[in-house]
């Protein structure tokens, strides 16, 4: 049973983390649409060629590539620093209910929700 330490209240957490996820979406969203308006300013006037499949470019393949891109005001590296943005807002979520867990001093979810930050770490790694 979980019992709530100083005002870390079982509302309050979830207030928070409600709060976390529509903030991290909606920020995504609006660098998402940021760097499509670049993206079609930029290349809006390039007719596509669909003839030939061109994979991703190898800087978007990686964080730092996408970082590097959306500094130079690369359109698609803006549209893809947003959907990283989307990518680690229920990853800051699952940090942050590690964090509430322990505060209220339920470790028992402490270590559950540990389990399920590593299944999310060794995911997004690539090594699932």
């Amino acid at each position: 049973m979980r019992t709530s330490s100083g005002s870390w209240s079982d509302q309050r957490i979830e207030t928070i983390i409600g709060d976390l996820l529509r903030t991290g979406v909606m920020v995504s969203a609006c660098v998402v649409l940021i760097g499509a308006f670049v993206y079609l300013r930029q290349r809006g006037h390039v007719r596509a060629d669909y003839g030939i499949f061109r994979g991703e470019p190898s800087d978007m393949r990686s964080v730092r590539g996408i970082a590097a891109d959306a500094l130079a005001g690369q359109g698609a590296g803006i549209i893809q620093l947003g959907l990283l943005l989307l990518i680690a807002t229920p990853f800051a979520r699952v940090v942050f209910s590690v964090f509430a867990f322990a505060v209220q001093r339920d470790f028992l979810y402490v270590w559950l929700t540990l389990v399920v930050l590593a299944i999310l770490a060794f995911s997004l790694s690539g090594g699932g």
